[in-house]
């Protein structure tokens, strides 16, 4: 008998910290390394902050602000300059045994059905230095557009900053992963 999956897209807890530490430290240097009390503080800012759960298991996570968090990111700072209304994600990560078969996509459905109405937009930004070349085709296959550049950390990173119009929507369903 085959062994039955169950996914679960839920808000984040504290226990789930250390575990959410780990699988942040393990996408370095797609996001930025984040000590214990740098995630706290995102979990007590964030409008949007959950784990994804396969079985018993965390196995990605999914972190989103809207304009006037005292974040201090650079991208972030660049978004609230130029819109009014946004739900910037911050940071998505999953485990990278479970990459590649429908996890992010399934999470960015679940942000797109909590932004609903109450937001015009979804926001990111994807570093082009270093380059993250399957999260910049990730994005683009979603719809995502970009909306500017800009270089970070004293010009040692360049992120493409990228929006997702909530007025558009994705007609590729077909291998969806639903949880």
């Amino acid at each position: 008998m085959e062994k039955q999956l169950v996914c679960n897209v839920r808000p984040s807890a504290d226990t789930e910290l250390p575990r959410i530490l780990e699988l942040n430290k393990a996408a370095v240097p797609a996001v930025n390394l984040l000590n214990e009390q740098e995630i706290r503080n995102l979990l007590s800012q964030a409008e949007y902050f959950r784990s994804l759960w396969l079985n018993q298991d965390v196995i990605g996570f999914l972190v989103a602000l809207v304009p006037g968090a005292t974040y201090e990111s650079q991208n972030y700072r660049w978004f609230e300059s130029r819109y009014d209304q946004f739900l910037y994600v911050d940071r998505i990560v999953i485990d990278p045994s479970h990459q590649g078969i429908g996890f992010g996509r399934m999470f960015y459905d679940k942000l797109r059905e909590f932004a609903g109405q109450r937001f015009p937009r979804i926001t990111c930004e994807v570093n082009l230095r270093p380059k993250n070349e399957s999260s910049l085709r990730f994005h683009r296959r979603y719809g995502f557009h970009q909306v500017g550049v800009q270089e970070t950390e004293g010009g040692t990173k360049q992120v493409s900053l990228l929006a997702y119009e909530m007025a558009r929507t994705s007609s590729d369903d077909e291998g969806r992963i639903v949880c």
